[in-house]
């Protein structure tokens, strides 16, 4: 990957094609995490981790916070995750996105690495497994990576804002 840069109104990438592959299978993930039956995905800690609770200590007004905003913020991820696909070459090249398209960017890269880090249990004590090749190791290897797709867009959107962004 050519990380993100900033160039003009705009931020670029460049992604192999493997890249795109991977971007796009985790996408179907996360997709299927947010069209599922609410039901179904009851209890999942990835779901918890996506839409978290508005109130820990009082389980009445976490259930009343998450019926008032989960459709809305269900809507909102949809959204992003379509941003991502339209933006995202199928078989690799360049990314170009506008302001806008970088921040679904964004915002969707996270929940990826907040899916991902919540299947893996990820903490700050996690360390590289002894096998890379591993399936741990290579799930590991992709959060890292999506880790640093959203720093370097991170760091281009910061990089030129100018009050614009």
């Amino acid at each position: 990957m050519r990380p993100f840069r900033r160039r003009g109104e705009e931020v670029v990438a460049r992604l192999v094609d493997a890249e795109a592959d991977i971007v796009t299978l985790l996408l179907d993930q996360l997709e299927q995490l947010l069209t599922a039956d609410r039901a179904d995905t009851g209890g999942d800690p990835v779901v918890e981790r996506l839409f978290p609770a508005g109130h820990a200590g009082d389980p009445e007004v976490a259930a009343d916070y998450r019926e008032l905003t989960e459709d809305g913020l269900r809507t909102g991820k949809a959204a992003d995750l379509a941003t991502v696909r339209a933006t995202l070459p199928p078989d690799g090249g360049e990314v170009r996105l506008d302001p806008e398209q970088a921040r679904a960017w964004l915002r969707t890269t996270n929940d990826l690495r907040l899916a991902l880090g919540t299947r893996l249990g990820i903490t700050a004590e996690t360390e590289p497994p002894d096998d890379p090749s591993s399936d741990e190791g290579q799930q590991l290897a992709v959060y890292y990576w999506l880790t640093a797709v959203q720093g370097s867009l991170v760091d281009a959107l910061a990089g030129g804002r100018g009050g614009r962004w």
